[in-house]
């Protein structure tokens, strides 16, 4: 191997073991800090007398706060640097969680739900711009699909975690489902002082890496955003491009999916088999979260073996669909799971090859603006999905009708990401 392929090689890898396995983990408590109101719900909902639909509006109005303050949120991190920034968004969101214990009627929880999205609003966009600080583009698909495996981790641990606490904390008097928000609400607090000391702002402070290895990642990096093919750097001009927009409408549709899905998810195995307790449902779940993980890394990895972007961010999703409008429409509870199983896996699969996609016509400087308003509007998604579930569960009596159109909205998202042109330059 030459010297050159050698140094990149050893950097690339030091890079690698220092970074992503605690961005790993940061995403895996956000994420289970996000969901666990689905499985709050098997309890709450009933505690406090909240029907599908009011549940439904509860789940997405998270998402209304991020909106509001994702792209704000993304330019200071640019401006401020990474350990600050999302130090300082952990230990918010930690805070807004276990208050969410004292909740005591829909109003307040629908109050804390939009704090708990204004609190994390930066955190994903954040770190994917800090992925593209630290890693070059044909490694950027595996790297973001080991981050986003966190989003299937923290269900494969959340979901068993999380139900057995429902069924047998009860401390003091407390409700379990009081405790699934404080307990797992700690360990935020703890990351987002950790994270202060472990996260470096860019590969030229990187203390922890030889001189010679700081000094070919920082070049790789700056020369890969010099040859961006997009010349944007401010805030109107990234949010006047059409292609910002078009990746916002495929990320939107694939997000009705997974939070249509995600935060139902327990209820629906409840409805297959209402025997089952709190815990076995939340043994069941593991199973598609932990299909959906195997798929995603290796789905990433061969995009980037291949070079390949576009259709390994559509297949999945129109897969997925498929099978998620099948699972509403089978009467056969096993078979409905076995396509419950397909449908996340789908899901899960997309996120690696799509978030390559804007860093190929945009440059760093624009970056922190352009994916942050793509996962803020995309996240629109999250409200509409759940929302969408809730009502139509509400109008029908049962599920099926939501999964039918969470479906119709991730064959969409293929055919929309089909259409995505980025080699097309301005």
């Amino acid at each position: 191997m030459h010297p050159a392929d050698e140094l990149g090689e050893r950097t690339v890898r030091k890079v690698g073991r220092r970074l992503l396995p605690f961005l790993f983990l940061l995403y895996v408590v956000a994420f289970l800090d996000r969901v666990n109101f689905g499985y709050a719900a098997l309890d709450m909902n009933s505690a406090l007398g909240l029907s599908a639909e009011v549940f439904g509006f509860l789940s997405g109005i998270f998402f209304i706060g991020y909106l509001l303050f994702e792209v704000p949120s993304n330019m200071i991190l640019q401006r401020i640097g990474a350990r600050i920034w999302i130090s300082r968004i952990i230990i918010s969101w930690g805070i807004v969680v276990i208050v969410t214990a004292a909740a005591t009627d829909a109003f307040q929880l629908a109050a804390f739900r939009f704090i708990l999205g204004v609190a994390e609003a930066g955190f994903f966009p954040g770190i994917i711009l800090y992925i593209t600080c630290w890693f070059r583009k044909k490694y950027l698909a595996s790297a973001v699909a080991l981050f986003m495996a966190a989003l299937a981790v923290s269900n494969i641990i959340g979901a068993p975690v999380s139900t057995w606490i429902l069924d047998n904390v009860q401390w003091f008097g407390i409700a379990g489902w009081r405790w699934l928000f404080i307990l797992e609400g700690l360990p935020a607090l703890v990351l987002g002082v950790v994270t202060w000391f472990w996260l470096t702002d860019r590969p030229e402070d990187a203390t922890w890496l030889e001189p010679e290895e700081r000094d070919w990642l920082a070049g790789t990096i700056a020369r890969e955003n010099e040859e961006a093919a997009g010349t944007h750097q401010d805030f109107w001009s990234v949010m006047k491009d059409r292609r910002i927009w078009h990746l916002a409408c495929i990320y939107c549709t694939v997000v009705i999916g997974l939070y249509g899905l995600g935060f139902w998810m327990p209820q629906i195995i409840r409805s297959m088999s209402p025997s089952f307790t709190n815990f076995e449902i939340g043994l069941v779940m593991v199973i598609p979260y932990l299909v959906a993980l195997c798929t995603m890394v290796a789905w990433g990895a061969h995009s980037d073996r291949t070079g390949e972007r576009i259709w390994h961010a559509a297949i999945p999703p129109i897969v997925g669909g498929i099978a998620l409008a099948g699972a509403g429409l089978v009467p056969v509870p096993l078979l409905a799971f076995v396509l419950i199983i397909v449908a996340t896996a789908g899901i899960y699969s997309e996120f690696g090859p799509f978030w390559t996609l804007p860093a190929v016509f945009l440059a760093e400087a624009a970056a922190a603006i352009g994916i942050a308003v793509i996962n803020s509007i995309g996240n629109l998604g999250g409200f509409i999905g759940p929302s969408m579930v809730g009502y139509l569960t509400k109008v029908t009596g049962t599920t099926d009708a939501g999964l039918v159109a969470a479906g119709a909205c991730l064959v969409l998202c293929g055919l929309l990401t089909l259409a995505v042109r980025p080699e097309g330059r301005k």
